[in-house]
């Protein structure tokens, strides 16, 4: 057995592979950037080890500085993780020719699959059914074009090596075939250093199904049942569950098989998942489901899939990376019960899910359920790497108990200043279509402006807040129930020869309110947490945070786009600038795309206009709150 493994990633895949480790009495050594001095991991591994600078490129991306640091500690192991350098064959390599253990499959079984091409012709040799599409070597912009064409509208357009939901474009008309492509090439560029993409046709009705593969050295491959991954935004997985709803046991077996079959052709070692797509316009049927792709290395899902198995998946990876066989066999393996993971991320849906980055300064996560986390209160989410938080996982013994006890569990995140997409996630869970199981991976873009819009308090809250502002605790420290509080009721509001007033203004994120305060206090729920910040406080409800304060205090920040100011939402390099000073725009036209945090975000016109101003150009830097632009109303005196 493996005594010593350096861990080649960070956040939290990096502690939950350190979790199951110590249990297993391996030491561990982490690596970290400049940024993660202070992480988590980096606090709970044994050792760790200085890799660079803060840019992943710089550091978790250098196999080379990653191999020195196992070589200097004296790691016999290497464990990739996922995302960085996890389906990196020539990494891979690298390492076994260092002479340490590789925790992973064999660099020609990355080879094979990593290519999204090369592996859907293996697929289709090995008798695997494959996506209708175009897989050809001439990527001319006419070609590609006219294999769309061919394939018919809408399709979908995918870098040969991506991942994650990057370098991914849906088109739905021909017009736009053009642009999407540049799009779609420039972030794979970015992200993979590799340009090449593949034409798909996009299944209208689609469910994302995937099945957990596990392979050993001694020839064994088994599966441990599949995920339902169709809820998803911009191709990036926000719940996952296991089983598939609606799978029943034939249609079960049939794609499991499949999933063997593509392993075995590959010669697969290690944990492996291979994606299919599925047309459910007439339920999950056998015949209307689809190889995609093989990812080559441990799912940031896989927490649903140890649930209802009772596997402990990492455990498994240093087990046969060690020489041994699987644990279990194939009959030996079962579903118990149900299991869904919702991905908490540093992010704000109600502004179009832009990344937020800062110190969690309060950071309260749900008990009773698995909490997989890379951070802890008063570290940092940084700029650098994926927003991600935390996943949250939930098990059932049915469907509806385990989406019930997450919806509740994602209603009780608490986080201050950074905001999450908790109340986002908790309202999708809540989603009566979703709740039946009725769900493709178009479930949350039909649905964006609903399941986006900005939360308010109840009534309930900004009655207890209202209450809180007009006998401040501050003034008045004393109990509720004292008579001094009532004595303090009493007088509060008094005015002579006239009615007492009996209301509050109150600032709520910007916006003001009025609220009647009432005869007694509103009890609401004392055991929630309130954050003190000068006049304003944070309260908590549903899985968001509203910041509340006395009309007085300022809430100019709310509307930073209310006079025009286009500012910058976080720090990043200026990749597109569509417009030039003095351009007439309309309300949602774009103006400039900024991309940070690994992906692309575009800023849009507030509301017809003029740009007034423009202090952009490509390729720039920006920081967070430095106005990129100006707009002059166009219906200004």
């Amino acid at each position: 057995m493996i005594q010593s493994l350096l861990i080649a990633n960070r956040g939290e895949i990096a502690c939950r592979i350190i979790r199951t480790a110590r249990a297993m009495g391996v030491r561990t050594i982490a690596v970290y950037s400049d940024a993660d001095a202070k992480a988590l991991h980096v606090r709970q591994a044994d050792e760790a080890v200085h890799i660079g600078p803060s840019p992943a490129r710089e550091s978790y991306l250098v196999g080379e500085k990653i191999i020195a640091a196992a070589k200097a500690t004296g790691a016999e192991a290497i464990h990739p993780g996922y995302g960085f350098l996890s389906e990196n064959a020539d990494f891979a390599q690298a390492v076994i020719d260092a002479g340490i253990v590789w925790v992973g499959p064999n660099p020609d079984s990355i080879r094979a699959m990593g290519l999204k091409d090369a592996a859907k012709e293996r697929m289709i040799a090995a008798g695997v059914p494959v996506t209708p599409g175009y897989l050809g070597a001439d990527q001319s912009p006419e070609r590609l074009a006219a294999e769309a064409a061919a394939v018919g509208y809408p399709v979908l357009i995918k870098a040969v090596a991506g991942g994650g939901g990057k370098g991914m474009r849906r088109v739905d008309d021909p017009a736009d075939f053009a642009d999407a492509l540049v799009s779609c090439q420039r972030e794979a560029a970015s992200s993979f250093g590799n340009t090449d993409v593949l034409i798909e046709k996009y299944i209208l009705s689609p469910r994302h199904i995937e099945v957990q593969v596990f392979g050993d050295t001694h020839g064994t491959v088994v599966h441990l049942f599949e995920r339902d991954c169709s809820l998803q935004r911009r191709h990036q997985k926000v719940i996952e569950e296991a089983p598939a709803p609606g799978m029943d046991a034939a249609t079960r077996e049939a794609i499991c098989a499949a999933a063997v079959k593509a392993a075995k052709a590959v010669d697969y070692v290690g944990a492996g998942t291979i994606e299919f797509i599925a047309d459910a316009s007439e339920g999950l049927r056998a015949d209307h489901i689809w190889f995609m792709e093989m990812n080559t290395r441990l799912q940031v899902e896989h927490p649903v899939t140890e649930e209802i198995t009772g596997v402990d998946l990492v455990e498994w990876q240093l087990r046969v990376a060690s020489g041994e066989a699987l644990p279990k066999r194939q009959d030996e393996l079962s579903i118990n019960g149900w299991a869904m993971e919702a991905r908490l991320y540093a992010e704000n849906p109600a502004t179009g899910f832009l990344p937020s980055t800062g110190r969690l300064d309060h950071l309260s996560l749900p008990d009773g359920e698995r909490i997989e986390t890379g951070v802890a209160e008063r570290d940092v989410i940084s700029p650098y790497y994926d927003p991600m938080i935390a996943k949250i996982v939930s098990w059932g013994e049915t469907r509806d108990a385990a989406r019930r006890d997450l919806a509740v569990a994602c209603a009780a995140v608490e986080c201050e200043p950074v905001r999450t997409n908790a109340w986002f996630l908790s309202r999708l869970l809540d989603q009566a279509e979703f709740a039946a199981g009725n769900v493709t991976t178009g479930f949350i873009a039909d649905r964006i402006d609903t399941l986006c819009e900005a939360p308010r308090p109840s009534d309930a809250l900004l009655q207890y807040a209202g209450d809180d502002v007009a006998f401040d605790s501050a003034v008045f420290p004393v109990r509720w129930d004292s008579p001094i509080f009532e004595l303090t009721k009493a007088r509060f509001g008094f005015r002579l020869n006239a009615k007492p007033q009996r209301q509050v203004r109150l600032n709520v994120d910007g916006a003001m309110t009025t609220v009647d305060v009432q005869d007694r206090a509103i009890w609401y729920d004392h055991a929630r947490t309130v954050i003190q910040n000068g006049s304003a406080r944070t309260y908590f409800e549903n899985g968001a945070a509203f910041v509340i304060a006395p009309e007085r205090a300022s809430g100019s920040a709310a509307s930073a786009a209310a006079d025009g100011a286009i500012l910058s939402p976080m720090p990043g390099r200026i990749i597109a600038v569509d417009v030039a000073a003095g351009d007439s725009v309309t309300k949602g036209q774009k103006l400039v795309t900024l991309e940070a945090m690994k992906m692309e975000h575009s800023l849009v016109a507030p509301f017809d206009g003029t740009v007034a101003e423009l202090n952009v150009e490509i390729g720039g830097q920006t920081q967070e709150g430095i106005v990129l632009a100006r707009l002059a109303r166009a219906d200004a005196a």
